[in-house]
């Protein structure tokens, strides 16, 4: 595997998300269910980016949260390819949280997603299309 430094982190988050009432957990907070998809969506995007092309989610390294996401938060979710294989790729995603209080965005959780490049018949292929 390589690393990819080409992709420095962004400066603008590659998904922008705002929970709604029914992602609320009996706590008041949002399901972390919820939050795990949205950073498989946004590091699903950098993926697909980088593959020119579809690619699956087979890894999810652990996660830690550490504040909790409310209702009224705004999610941006900052992504960086942080290996490339032959066929499969690791991005990490960090979210970060707006609140209406806040003057700045503050994280809430992080994790590394592993993603592999596959074709028409969802079979791996090249990363790089060789």
């Amino acid at each position: 595997m390589t690393t990819d430094d080409s992709h420095p982190t962004l400066a603008q988050p590659v998904l922008r998300v705002v929970p709604a009432p029914g992602d609320i957990n009996s706590n008041g907070h949002i399901f972390g269910g919820w939050i795990l998809s949205q950073m498989d969506i946004a590091g699903g995007i950098t993926a697909r980016r980088r593959a020119k092309g579809p690619v699956a989610t087979v890894a999810i390294e652990g996660m830690e949260f550490l504040r909790p996401v409310l209702l009224l938060d705004i999610l941006a979710l900052y992504t960086k390819i942080e290996r490339i294989g032959r066929s499969s790729m690791r991005v990490r995603v960090d979210v970060k949280v707006n609140r209406a209080d806040a003057a700045e965005e503050f994280p809430v959780t992080h994790g590394v997603f592993t993603f592999v490049a596959i074709d028409e018949n969802g079979r791996p292929r090249p990363v790089d299309g060789e």
